[in-house]
């Protein structure tokens, strides 16, 4: 084979340049993702603080004591799997506050990327 016609060769050119874009695109979709998890995971933890400062200020029924109002937390944030000792419940001068802190592990932790400490808080007058 020539030279020439070694140049003029276009077969395997979609494989190339698969090979340079495939990996590129992969990184960016799987970054969307990581962010709306991390995003989706915030959220949660917000709702669960504002919802459960909310029922310890309005409702002593369900909310009465630290414990139940730390448990009604975790169920108010939107299906997260976190246990009730993220959050913690404590009175203070602006009424019933309510915290949460929670560690988070991107799924991407497998190659190295290291976790990430989510907060939220929210207080609701008594």
């Amino acid at each position: 084979m020539s030279l020439v016609k070694f140049y003029k060769n276009t077969k395997g050119t979609t494989a190339v340049e698969f090979g340079i874009t495939a990996p590129v695109f992969m990184m960016v979709m799987f970054g969307i993702l990581e962010c709306g998890a991390l995003m989706w995971t915030q959220l949660g933890l917000q709702h669960g603080a504002q919802m459960a400062a909310r029922c310890a200020s309005v409702n002593a029924s369900i909310c009465g004591n630290a414990n139940d109002t730390q448990t009604y937390a975790a169920q108010q944030a939107y299906g997260l799997p976190v246990s009730s000792s993220v959050f913690t419940a404590s009175s203070s001068s602006c009424g019933n506050q309510v915290s949460a802190n929670y560690t988070y592990q991107f799924i991407s932790s497998y190659f190295g990327a290291p976790s990430l400490t989510l907060t939220a808080q929210s207080c609701f007058p008594s």
